[in-house]
């Protein structure tokens, strides 16, 4: 195996947690193959640095499950997450080949069996494709419905001892409001969990901040769509919102 860089910062292995949006233009659906190149271009470039990636991603782009209610009875509300969680695997199976594209070598790994398309996730399986330097694709979510893929992001960040927990968003960090409504939006540089849980900010889901105060993993929120930002992160540089106990 050949020598991987050390580490430019803090950080050793790192969970990126994309979402679905992320892989379409702002206001659009699907995906658009420029904005996930995009990505996997910048992410290329943070695991070259020496920092082991895993990625996380959602599924809204193509359907969440949340949009079929009780009252949409032909659906079960089961049924519509695995759904939810299938789109993740079409979002994983597309940011694979961007990243193959720009010359990475990647390993798409489902937490739903899909052995046509994609590994099942195993921890140690995906743990030694890590430190042979791949970047991971976990999709699937957790593989239960009922269960969004930012709990998945702090489950995985947690089964394969991630440094750090890395929420790529539209914008540039935690907000006291959305900042693409209200103008007088500011922004945090910190936070603690218990301020997000009881300010109710929308960082990540209750189950996700919960699970990350527990087990004291740090997340980061920031902005994926300004170039460079994801390589900054990993870094350790100071940027968007950082959020410990």
């Amino acid at each position: 195996m050949p020598d991987t860089p050390t580490p430019p910062g803090p950080y050793s292995r790192v969970i990126l947690k994309l979402s679905g949006e992320s892989f379409a233009k702002k206001g659009e659906r699907g995906i658009d193959m420029e904005e996930v190149v995009h990505i996997a271009t910048q992410t290329f470039r943070a695991q070259q640095l020496g920092v082991e990636i895993a990625i996380v991603i959602g599924g809204g782009n193509i359907l969440r499950g949340a949009q079929f209610t009780a009252g949409n009875s032909s659906i079960h509300e089961a049924t519509a997450h695995y759904m939810g969680m299938l789109a993740t695997v079409i979002n994983g199976l597309a940011l694979q080949d961007a990243l193959e594209s720009v010359g990475c070598e990647t390993r798409l790994m489902s937490a739903i069996k899909m052995d046509g398309v994609a590994e099942p996730f195993i921890r140690r399986r995906a743990k030694r494709h890590l430190e042979k330097g791949r970047i991971v694709i976990l999709a699937g979510g957790t593989g239960a419905p009922f269960v969004t893929t930012d709990t998945a992001a702090a489950q995985k960040a947690l089964e394969l001892e991630a440094d750090i927990l890395l929420k790529a968003t539209r914008v540039d960090g935690v907000y006291t409001a959305d900042p693409e409504k209200d103008d007088s939006a500011t922004m945090y540089k910190d936070l603690k969990y218990v301020d997000v849980q009881q300010q109710n900010l929308r960082v990540m889901d209750p189950t996700a901040i919960a699970h990350c105060m527990e087990h004291n993993l740090p997340i980061m929120v920031f902005n994926y769509r300004e170039d460079g930002n994801i390589e900054r992160a990993v870094r350790g540089e100071t940027l968007g919102t950082r959020v410990t106990s």
